[in-house]
Parts: C-alpha cells; structure tokens; sequence
C-alpha cells in the first residue's frame, strides 16, 4: 500500500527556540487571532508592480488592506486615507491597454494608463459592479442591480442602457367592448384620445432624435419580475431573465433568539424546506436597444427538455399514491411536457458575452437538476441554439461550470464532467467540440491570458489531494505545471499576463502570498502572518495514506494522525462536513481548530484518521455521485473500511474507536451509530441533519430529487428514520440559531429517542451560534464535551 507523506514548510520543522507549552484545550479553541490571520481576496495593482491584500484585524471582524511590491519587501497596512486612493480590486482593461476601469467603495474608476490620470466615474450610495469596455475603447459598461449604464471614455455623463419597468405598457390598449362604445358615442372623448396619441407621438419623436435624452422605456408586464439582466459590451443588446410575479417561495422554516439585547425571545425567518416549492422557473428575453425591440426566447428547443429523467421514479410513487387512495397527490406528480428551467448563475456566470458583443452565451439548468445545457442567441432569428448539453442520471455539480469565451469571440470555452472529471473543452460556433485538457483529475478556475492563448487552471494532476496551477494553450495541448507547492489555494494573473499572485498554504501555515512568473520561474513568497506563540510549535504533520475499498470503489484517501506504535490504542474517526468537500489535501485545512484537536487526541495516545469519503470533492463525477438517492450508505462503507484499516494496519483497539464530525459530518456519525451499532464505542454529532425532509431545497433536491416524487431515497437517507438501532453513546451538539441545519433537527431526533426509551444519549444546545460557531467560549465548551465523552468510553475499558 502506497503511503504518502504531508510536509510541513521548512519553517515549521526548524526547532523552536523555546519550548512551547504543553497543547490544551483552551488554547486551541481560543480566538484564533493567536495563530495569525489568513490572507484574503488579493489583486494586482493596475500597474502590476504591487499586490493588494487583505487581513483580519487582530480582536475584531475588520478587514485591513494591504499593499507589498510585487518584488517582494515589507507589506504597508493602508489608513484608511491611503485605502482612499488605492487602487480597487478585480481591474479591467480595454483591449488596448490605454485604461483600466476599477471598482473603490463601491464607485467605479477609470485610471488612463500612459498619464496615470484617474477619473472618478460614479459617486453614489448604490453598489455598482461589472466594469466592461467595449472592444474599441471607445464605451465602459457597468451595474448596479439591474440596472446597467454606459459611459462615454471621451468624456461625458454616464446614461442608462436601458429602462427596464416591470409593468404593462401604458401605451398599449386592451381591448375593450364598453371602452369602444364609448368611443363611438362621444366625439369629446375620441378627440381627448387623438390629443393623447400626437403628444405620444410627439415625444417619441424628439427622444428618437435627441441622443441626450433617457432612452424610452421597456415594459415587460406586471406579471414578472426581474431577476438578472446582463448588457453587451457594446450596449447594443440586453439579456433580461424574469420569473412570475406571484411565484411562492414556500412556507418559512423560524427560528427562536433566547438570548437578545431586548430581553425577550425573538424569532427570525429563514427558508423553506425542501420540495416545499421548487425554484421559480425562469424566463429569457432579448432586447435589442438600438432599435427598441423585445424578444421571447424560447427554450423549448434545448435538447432533451422534454425528456422525464426521472420517469421511473415517477411511475412508482404515482402508483403507490393511487393504490393508497391518494389521486390529487398522484396527479400531483405529472411529468411536465417541457422540464422548467433556469439560469444557471448562483456558482457562475450564467451569461458570458463576447468581446465584441456579437455573441452571447447562457447557461441554463432544469429544476430536476439532470441537465445543464450552455446555448448561444441567434440575433437575427432571435432564439436560441444549443451548444453543450451535459445530463446526469444522478445531478448536475453545482461547482465547475466556468465559461466564456476566447478573444476570437466566435470560440467557447466550458468545463464539463461528461468524461468523468471536469475538464476544459472548446467549441467555435462553426465546429466540433475538442478538450483541451483530458486526464483523471480534476481541473477547475480557469483564467484566459491577456493575449488570449493560453489558460492557467488549478488541478490536482499529481495526486488527489494535491493542487497546483497549470497552463495550457488556449488551442489544446500538454498540462504544464507552473507552481509546486502542492497546496495551492487560489491564483490571479498580473495584468501583462507575466506573473501570478497566489495564495498557498501547508497543513499548519494559513494561506499566504507569493509571485511567481507565469512560466513558473522566480517564486518567492511575500507574507507570513503566522505569530510566535503558534509557529514555536511542532506539529503532528498528517500522513496521506491510501485505504483499499472493500466495496469495489477503489482507493479511500484519508489523513492519518499518530505517532509510534498504535497497537492496542484507541482511535477516533473525524468526518468533514459539506459532503462534497475535500479535507485530505496539503492545503490548510477549513478544520484547523478540529486538526489540533487531534494532536491533543494523539499527544494523549490515540490514533485519529480523516477520510474523504464518498461524495467528497476532488475525485470525479462517479465518486461525487455514489451517494445519489442513497445518502449515508456508501460513505459508511468508506468509514467502517477505514476503521478495519485501522484496525488490520495498525493494531487499534477495535472495541475503543470513536467518531464525530459536524453538519454532513454529524449526519454521517448518527448513520454510523444507527446504522452500525456496535462497530462505535461513542460518537458525537454536531449540528447534524437528522431529516432530510426539512433541509434545503438547492442541496436536497439535487441528491435525493424532491420528497413528494421520490420518498424512498429520503426514507432511506434519513438517520431518524434508524432511531431505533441506537445502542451506543451519542453526543448530539447543535446551535440554536443555525439557520442552516436547523436545530428542530436535533431536537426531533432527541425527541424520537425518549420516545423509543433510548439511553447513553445527551444534547447540548449553544444559544448564540449558528452553523459555523464564532465565539471561543462555545467552541471550548463544545470540544470539552466531546473529549469528555472520548475520555470515558474510549480510555477506560
């Protein structure tokens, strides 16, 4: 078995000077200010000669700015008069390289590169965002909302592209038998009318002759409202995306304050559960500004929208619905004869125009989550024209949907699981598609050079759990691995397109800032923001090993934490959250309070493995899919293979193994301990999910499709639906304002056990957190329950 080791930085593995203090529980779940903060959001300069970052403050949720030389030097935190004049993030250029267009405080700016002059283009309360040129320079584009405005470069006030008003058009007469009668009787009133039509008419006139005028307004009827609106570089064309006014969005799942500045209880909304009402489906107009035309595109002609993927399902449920007297839920569940869909915007673009706005390209997604299809618009006929249709039995990835399109504007560029990992494909509008990139790995956040021939992507080529940035040409080719450090976060190119700004990390050091050239020479990093107090320490460094699946799914990769012999030791199963996540990395981990608690775990003689099980990130479509309609069941396969593996390899005690794990994490250990009695000596489970029923529709409803339609995948997955089996100790700790996994959850699933006279389980309940804990008392008391319970069940036997 091939085993493979984490390492740590150089600074890291350097003796300290002094000797820290024994690890405690206080300390790892302290404010974690003492570790030092993490690097956010850098950017390049508009020059490219100096990066932008930003840090937490030490005792506080501000965020500094940051300016460092791009050549390296010591980083100067910005007052707030220097953050005043500083450059702003995401810059954009035109194609020329004469101006740069940037986003300070909300205001957009425009900088002309030979002068350095900077002009301030908004000066308001709004937000304004998504700076654009126009292929010749000559026009900027940007928002606010949905409202989209263009400003002359030349000079001159910025103007709305368009007029958008959620109404009818006054202007246009309904049909009407009394209204025509009247019409016909009184001249008084067809003379009012005529007078009403020439000042109509007049007005038109001098708007469609006068260019500094407010263009004429768009009704699109009161029975929409807007949901986005994306406007080409060239101001010609608008894309505008509705749904029905009157579309429910469900009853609303509330939550209760106990502990609040009033004194009294307070309740706070927060959404509906899943198959409570799907999401609205969503409608596509074009409209042409130049000439004031509206268009209806119609995605009845995407391939496979009349399809029922879910047709077998259907069958079953509607039969068993008929067979039990229940024929209005059965009719209920008729399949629709075209699948509603909707932009796919919320994890992407969702709408990409060309440079030259010539051509535009949409993503849509059907509400049942089995197709994802990326059309162009025909802006002569006026429809739309599949490009890319990607369908899976199980669901479409929320992540990996990145696209655009290339500098020849007639070329797209996508990411697509169709080969069983996401890859980067091309398709120019009059040929086929090709991959640019083919392999099993993953690639993902792609970033087209300035010049437009080459793409940099983030992949973990080398091993699953290790990520680099990578360049391709732009016309396909060979991966060529531009930076090494294994645990790469995130990257920006440099505005010539010479260098990257990237952030990367190690197990222990928090992501950190370093330049490297495009072509991979010449790295050298520009932040270290860990303290003294945790650098001093010498940490447990993770060893990557590689477990074999006994259920033919191949390779379980996990993090192993120890240290000597493991015979006759107890050990401790950590289970990440999300699902589709990916904690065996060589990145920092999101769990770092967790992974020192493992050191403390192993300081005291344990053993504590972390696995990507199934359905976590990083390993493919098949792997992400594994769990579909049957959640819980493969990924506890993964879990009692690592423990065997514990067990068979390194000679843990297999009557003192303990499991815990938050949110997915938490679910999974109430599957273990309802699904597997006896395998646990304890489990604790934070904030799980007890009920699929009440979670989420956008993550539910990819996974085990709505309940109405498909209640055996929810029976199935569902741990309090197992309540029953439980026979070993359980810790269940949720926050009471969780507003994700709600804390009913737990409490049901309590409830469900004095029910069933069950004993060896308690609750804990945290007044003032929500999923994601913030404040350092709760973490401690959380953690010291969980270590009280691991003292108990697994050290004295």
């Amino acid at each position: 078995m091939r085993v493979l080791a984490a390492v740590l930085l150089t600074a890291l593995a350097a003796a300290p000077a002094i000797a820290a203090p024994p690890l405690d529980m206080e300390t790892i779940m302290a404010d974690p200010d003492w570790i030092g903060a993490a690097v956010e959001t850098p950017y390049w300069s508009v020059d490219g000669h100096a990066v932008y970052y930003s840090l937490k403050r030490d005792g506080s949720p501000v965020r500094d700015l940051y300016r460092v030389s791009a050549g390296g030097g010591t980083p100067e935190r910005l007052d707030p008069g220097a953050v005043a004049a500083a450059d702003g993030s995401s810059p954009v250029f035109d194609r020329a390289h004469r101006h740069a267009a940037f986003l300070r405080h909300g205001d957009v700016f425009v900088r002309d590169l030979a002068s350095g002059a900077t002009v301030q283009v908004t000066r308001s309360t709004a937000t304004e965002r998504d700076p654009r040129f126009s292929l010749d320079g000559r026009w900027l584009t940007y928002r606010s909302g949905n409202d989209w405005s263009v400003w002359n470069v030349a000079g001159g006030a910025a103007a709305p592209a368009a007029l958008l008003k959620a109404e009818d058009d006054p202007k246009v007469r309904k049909d009407d038998d009394l209204k025509d009668d009247q019409q016909q009787l009184f001249t008084t009133l067809r003379q009012l009318r005529a007078d009403q039509d020439a000042m109509r008419a007049d007005a038109d006139a001098l708007a469609a002759a006068d260019a500094g005028r407010a263009p004429e307004p768009f009704y699109l009827g009161k029975n929409v409202t807007v949901v986005d609106t994306s406007l080409s570089p060239d101001a010609h064309w608008m894309l505008v995306v509705t749904q029905a006014r009157d579309a429910e969005a469900g009853k609303v799942a509330d939550l209760t304050h106990y502990v609040t500045d009033s004194g009294y209880a307070e309740t706070e909304a927060t959404r509906p559960y899943v198959g409570r009402n799907d999401p609205a489906p969503q409608s596509l107009r074009l409209l042409d500004l130049r000439r004031h035309l509206s268009f209806d595109l119609d995605t009845s002609t995407l391939p496979g929208i009349g399809d029922d993927p879910l047709a077998a399902i259907r069958a079953r449920t509607v039969a068993a619905l008929r067979k039990a007297g229940k024929a209005d839920q059965a009719d209920a569940l008729a399949a629709p004869k075209k699948r509603p869909v909707i932009v796919n915007g919320e994890y992407s673009p969702g709408i990409v125009w060309s440079d030259d706005g010539a051509n535009v390209a949409v993503q849509l997604r059907a509400i049942d989550n089995k197709d994802r299809w990326i059309a162009t618009v025909d802006m002569d006929r006026h429809v739309l024209v599949s490009r890319h249709r990607l369908t899976d039995p199980a669901w479409i990835n929320w992540d990996d949907n990145d696209f655009g399109w290339l500098h020849d504007n007639r070329t797209l560029w996508y990411l697509s699981e169709e080969s069983g990992f996401s890859q980067l494909y091309a398709r120019p509008l009059d040929g086929s598609a090709k991959a640019l990139t083919r392999g099993r790995f993953e690639v993902d956040h792609p970033v087209l050079s300035p010049d437009g021939s080459t793409f940099f992507v983030r992949s973990n080529k080398v091993a699953p759990y290790s990520y680099d940035v990578y360049r391709v040409p732009s016309s396909g080719g060979e991966l060529a691995r531009v930076t090494r450090y294994e645990g790469m976060d995130d990257f920006t190119l440099s505005p010539d397109g010479r260098a990257l700004a990237v952030l990367h990390s190690s197990p222990y050091v928090p992501p950190q800032l370093a330049v490297i050239g495009s072509d991979g020479d010449g790295a050298h990093d520009l932040t270290d923001t860990r303290k003294p107090a945790y650098k001093a320490r010498e940490w447990i460094a993770p060893r990557i090993v590689a477990i074999p699946s006994s259920h033919g799914a191949g390779t379980i990769y996990a993090k192993l934490y120890a240290r000597g012999d493991a015979a006759g030791r107890p050990a401790v199963l950590f289970v990440h959250g999300a699902g589709y996540l990916q904690n065996v990395h060589l990145s920092y981990p999101a769990y770092f309070r967790e992974q020192m608690f493992h050191n403390l775990l192993v300081e005291r003689g344990y053993v504590v493995l972390d696995m990507d099980y199934r359905a976590s990130k990083g390993y493919g479509r098949d792997w992400r899919t594994a769990i579909y309609r049957n959640m819980g069941h493969p990924e506890l396969d993964d879990l009692l293979d690592g423990k065997a593996w514990l067990v068979t390899q390194h000679g843990v005690d297999p009557r003192r193994v303990g499991i815990y794990g938050g949110s997915y994490g938490g679910f999974m250990t109430l599957m273990a301990l309802l699904r597997a009695p006896g395998e646990f000596a304890a489990g604790a489970a934070l904030r799980p999910v007890s009920d699929w029923t009440s979670y989420n529709h956008d993550y539910t409803s990819n996974i085990l499709n709505d309940p109405q339609l498909d209640p055996e995948a929810y029976a199935t997955s569902s741990p309090i639906r197992y309540a029953q089996a439980l026979a070993d100790p359980l810790l269940i700790e949720h926050g009471l304002i969780d507003d994700n996994v709600l804390a009913s959850d737990s409490i049901r699933l309590y409830q469900r056990f004095i029910e069933l006279h069950k004993t060896n389980f308690w609750m804990s309940l945290y007044p003032m957190e929500r999923h994601g804990f913030v404040h350092p008392d709760s973490w401690y008391d959380e953690y010291r329950r969980i270590d009280d319970l691991f003292r108990e069940r697994l050290e004295r036997r």
